[in-house]
């Protein structure tokens, strides 16, 4: 009894301190940065920013707008947890669309299903130009990805939108330089030490909303290069293919294009987390199609204003 006791101390007291490091780097983005937003897409990941923002400010409202860059492919499911979220908090929501870098022709597809995930740069880009924003707040992590494990908390873009792995400044005894030249910009990335394991413990402790596609449903899904495709109008079975109906759940909930379930019966936070911490497969790795690429082709998108 008692060990388990302090398994739950020890649990808790990592969470505290994860959260605590996080809402310290949200206070300071506030105080050095002049005209910041928080990326809010209805991810779990943005979804526990949305929580460590209100513990940092409330019951002030949040010192910068939440902003979306939807691709247009995005699950209906999540954009409609994006809209209630917002309301509940009543903060400033703005949504810029890929759709309207396609009509001024800044983005260019082959066909109407291809990925948008990539041409999401492009309009981050025109986004930040557009409001002049100094600071871009994301929840990406650094176990998500080897490219994104290059990243400093405060992630330094140049004017051109584009991020040097080799150029990073120095992050040391926590002290962030957030001083930037006009069109230049820092990515920040309050919970860049979480794992996808940290983030649904805290999702459990806090008993967070998600959109439900995170927990166990049944879905018709095309087993296709040891993937689970979705069936949907933007990826159909191809010639030959047979659609199965799976219980599966999202581990990420990005373009439809490219994002793919996993075989799975956890239907609660606390289920999901027991499930997170025998997986041998990375979260980006088990779900996205085009991550089936190399480190190289994720590190020279970011270089080019990928988040």
């Amino acid at each position: 009894m008692i060990a388990d006791l302090n398994l739950t101390r020890t649990r808790l007291d990592h969470l505290d301190w994860l959260e605590s490091e996080a809402i310290y780097i949200l206070r300071e983005v506030a105080a050095e940065c002049a005209n910041p937003a928080l990326l809010f897409s209805g991810g779990k990941d943005s979804c526990v920013l949305l929580r460590l923002a209100e513990k940092a400010f409330r019951p002030a409202s949040f010192p910068f707008p939440l902003m979306h860059i939807d691709t247009g492919h995005n699950f209906p499911e999540v954009i409609a947890f994006r809209d209630e979220r917002v309301a509940e908090l009543g903060e400033r929501l703005i949504v810029r669309s890929v759709e309207d870098s396609i009509a001024r022709g800044t983005v260019k597809l082959r066909s109407e299903t291809d990925s948008r995930n990539a041409a999401q740069s492009v309009t981050l880009l025109e986004a930040i130009a557009e409001f002049g924003f100094d600071a871009c707040i994301g929840g990406a992590r650094r176990d998500e990805e080897k490219a994104r494990a290059k990243e400093r908390v405060f992630s330094f873009r140049d004017e051109f939108g584009q991020w040097d792995p080799k150029a990073q400044r120095p992050e040391l005894w926590n002290l962030y330089n957030a001083r930037v030249h006009k069109g230049e910009n820092v990515r920040v990335f309050p919970i860049s030490n979480w794992t996808e394991l940290d983030v649904w413990q805290y999702i459990a402790r806090e008993k967070l909303a998600l959109p439900s596609l995170y927990y166990a449903h049944r879905r018709e899904v095309i087993p296709r290069n040891g993937l689970l495709v979705p069936v949907t109008p933007i990826t159909p079975p191809r010639a030959g293919e047979t659609v199965e109906t799976r219980t599966v759940r999202f581990r990420t909930v990005g373009d439809i294009s490219c994002t793919c379930p996993v075989a799975s019966d956890a239907d609660t936070a606390e289920a999901i987390v027991a499930e997170t911490v025998v997986t041998e497969i990375t979260e980006r790795g088990a779900t996205r199609m085009d991550d089936q690429t190399s480190e190289a082709s994720m590190e020279r998108r970011k270089k080019e204003g990928y988040f």
